[in-house]
């Protein structure tokens, strides 16, 4: 059985930087793809950044391009979301998610993925 775990999120100040791990359990010879999105009440979730792990290839949303970099550690079955120059709108939950085996779905959408992480808080202040 599939799991994610997630870790990283946290307070930090406007401009500041924060890394979100999301490790791949359970399943190590399918080909993967993994994604980050967030929540913020009141809004839809909102896909962020994907990434088909070992190719390495990268995709990302306009609202974080040059910000934010989605990155692999292919034998750990890993994806990091390593977040800079922080804005406090982007204060969410950001979950990660999981297309295993990856099938080439759009990114962007949520129902393209099948294992979800469990969620982390991230607050940017002002």
């Amino acid at each position: 059985q599939v799991h994610l775990v997630e870790s990283g999120g946290g307070s930090v100040q406007a401009g500041g930087s924060l890394r979100l791990s999301c490790a791949a359990a359970g399943d190590n010879g399918s080909r993967k793809c993994m994604a980050w999105f967030r929540l913020t009440p009141g809004k839809e979730r909102e896909w962020i950044a994907g990434i088909y792990l070992g190719a390495g290839t990268a995709l990302y949303a306009d609202s974080v391009k040059g910000r934010f970099t989605i990155s692999q550690d292919y034998p750990k079955n890993t994806a990091y979301l390593q977040m800079n120059s922080l804005k406090p709108e982007d204060t969410a939950t950001y979950s990660c998610a999981a297309d295993i085996p990856c099938r080439g779905l759009p990114f962007n959408l949520p129902t393209s993925w099948n294992y979800w992480g469990q969620g982390t808080a991230v607050t940017v202040s002002s």
